[in-house]
């Protein structure tokens, strides 16, 4: 069952995106962080350490778990794409594994949308690769396209699409130093993003919110905001540092 909360300047939707996006206003931007591909949901997903006989036992424990909501899917980001074309006025970006930019290019264009380009977050804390027989994976692609009539526009002029933040989110005044998601965003990069992609008073929508840093961003930057979480624990965390965020006031003016 959907169930929806005001929090000042965001409305915060409990519930699957595809339910929900039928009922929503048209937006000015979305900017979301959409599940991983299937084969980066598993166990020892990034391969922090060996998996043969000669393993260290202490490595193997370090292994990441298994993601604990669903892998994204052609029918899911479909949807997402097409809701989008139709309904947001000006950028869609989208988190992706780098192996996933060419699939979401594709999605993004059959939904009409105007392919841009792939940026990246660079993550200077991320996990080292403890088996030492490839190079770690430090960053995270961003799938950029334009939704709107016209030519595209962003407040960026000519910025390279290369964002360089920590993984582990000091919180920036929101939230503390502790991540509460597993694929939780630091609200410093989501503020660039909001500030590069979006404008004062816009409406930006994210349709898998999570812990909800770009809620916090918009807060802190003056935009409305509309969160779509579908798990329940996730969605009391995002509740929780919204309010946090309206309780502490604005950083930005």
């Amino acid at each position: 069952m959907t169930r929806v909360e005001h929090i000042g300047n965001a409305t915060l939707y409990l519930g699957d995106c595809r339910e929900i996006l039928p009922t929503l206003p048209k937006v000015d931007a979305v900017i979301t962080d959409p599940p991983y591909e299937a084969e980066a949901h598993g166990a020892g997903r990034r391969l922090l350490g060996r998996t043969d006989e000669l393993a260290d036992k202490r490595i193997r424990e370090i292994e990441e778990a298994p993601l604990d909501f669903e892998a994204m899917t052609p029918e899911l980001r479909a949807a997402m794409c097409e809701w989008a074309a139709a309904n947001c006025q000006g950028w869609m970006l989208a988190f992706c594994q780098a192996e996933a930019v060419a699939v979401w290019r594709e999605a993004m264009e059959q939904a009409g949308q105007k392919w841009r380009r792939a940026m990246v977050w660079v993550k200077p804390d991320s996990s080292p690769q403890l088996s030492g027989d490839r190079p770690a994976q430090g960053f995270e692609s961003i799938a950029a396209a334009w939704c709107g009539e016209g030519g595209s526009k962003w407040n960026g002029g000519g910025k390279r699409g290369v964002f360089i933040y920590n993984k582990h989110d000091p919180g920036n005044g929101h939230g503390g130093a502790r991540n509460e998601h597993p694929t939780q965003k630091p609200v410093a990069l989501m503020k660039d993003l909001v500030s590069l992609f979006s404008n004062r008073d816009d409406l930006v929508l994210d349709m898998c919110a999570g812990s909800g840093a770009t809620g916090i961003a918009c807060h802190d930057l003056g935009r409305r905001f509309i969160g779509i979480e579908k798990k329940p624990h996730h969605f009391a965390t995002l509740c929780r540092r919204i309010e946090d965020a309206q309780r502490q006031g604005r950083l930005i003016a």
